[in-house]
């Protein structure tokens, strides 16, 4: 190996110069003296003690500091090593090799330096970027199991604009106006009898499956089944009509895709059915009843039991309106009137209207 530090500051050089200092100067000292003979042997070995003694202290002390130089720089980048100190090394010496390592490695600690910052900025911004996505996770887990929840009582359409909304009309309970929607199977009971229970929980469930589609459709909102009944409720998100619309629409596309189901029944040979339709609008209050154990989110108010006893009144492949939702949906439906309906603990009849099928 060539070395390049060959100038008389270099460590390199002067240990050369020390080399020659021990051996080489002493020994031709002695050859010198033994040709030409002109000093004595006791002087001559006199003064070859002396100069072999002051070679080897220059030789030692020039040795000594070099050492020293390079025992420091040593200490000085372990105690970098061991992060006790993070500072540039100085190379307090005149040889050049220890001042090119010094140099080297302050170079090479800088640029550690600016990796180590640079990786500490970003280590900080995983941490906010993990914040991040930990929060959007929760959100996004939060939100699936709300439209988990309330796809069970609304369309998914209605579901998504519920969850963009900032309204909080499902979490607080409060009085609007709505409107009622029953729907019935005529003679359930009768049916029954001829058939497995199977059979009949089969029958509910494919006739419920279309009613319920049908409601969300038309922005309702399922409130319960009772047996053979279904009860829907429109108008709980803004409308202008509180509903009454909505409720119409659907009880003709109920009635519609009812006949067209008992078509195919028929010609299954399987026992055929008709459903009643009532539908009231007006006040209620809307929230949860219940318990601790158990909450129903539904609709109370007088509205609510004159749609029941419409829905009552009414004969298979019929639809009875109120009078106050006649007035929402006037001239958007064909109508004619029907027969006033009576109801317990009311003075006055209640005025009816029929839904003609377009």
């Amino acid at each position: 190996m060539k070395y390049k530090y060959q100038h008389s500051n270099s460590f390199f050089r002067k240990s050369r110069i020390i080399l020659i200092l021990l051996g080489i100067i002493p020994y031709l000292l002695i050859v010198y003296l033994f040709i030409y003979e002109r000093i004595a042997l006791t002087d001559m070995v006199i003064l070859f003690s002396a100069l072999a003694l002051f070679s080897i202290l220059v030789g030692f002390s020039l040795m000594r500091i070099s050492a020293d130089h390079l025992a420091q720089l040593a200490q000085d980048i372990r105690t970098i090593e061991t992060g006790e100190v993070w500072k540039p090394v100085t190379a307090m010496t005149t040889d050049a090799e220890l001042e090119d390592i010094a140099r080297n490695f302050n170079y090479m600690l800088k640029k550690l330096e600016k990796a180590n910052r640079e990786i500490k900025e970003q280590s900080v911004q995983l941490v906010v970027y993990a914040e991040d996505l930990s929060r959007s996770y929760e959100k996004i887990k939060d939100e699936e199991e709300l439209r988990s929840r309330l796809s069970r009582y609304v369309g998914k359409n209605l579901v998504e604009k519920l969850i963009n909304s900032k309204s909080d009309i499902f979490l607080e309970n409060e009085r609007k106006e709505v409107s009622i929607l029953f729907a019935d199977i005529r003679s359930f009971s009768k049916i029954s009898e001829n058939l497995e229970a199977e059979e009949v929980l089969f029958m509910l469930n494919e006739f419920f499956g279309i009613m319920v589609d049908i409601v969300f459709r038309n922005n309702g909102v399922l409130d319960k089944f009772v047996g053979d009944q279904i009860m829907a409720v429109f108008g709980v998100i803004d409308s202008e009509d509180g509903g009454a619309s909505d409720a119409v629409k659907t009880s003709l596309e109920i009635q519609k895709a009812t006949e067209e189901l008992m078509n195919f029944r028929s010609e299954n040979g399987k026992e055929t059915f008709e459903i009643g339709i009532g539908i009231n609008t007006g006040n209620a209050i809307i929230g949860s009843v219940g318990s601790e154990n158990r909450m129903d989110y539904t609709v109370i108010g007088d509205c609510v039991n004159i749609a029941s006893k419409l829905e009552q009144t009414a004969k298979g492949g019929e639809i009875i309106i109120g009078e106050k939702t006649y007035l929402k949906i006037l001239n958007s439906f064909r109508v004619e009137k029907g027969e006033d309906v009576w109801v317990s603990n009311k003075t006055e009849p209640i005025i009816c209207y029929l839904i003609i099928p377009q």
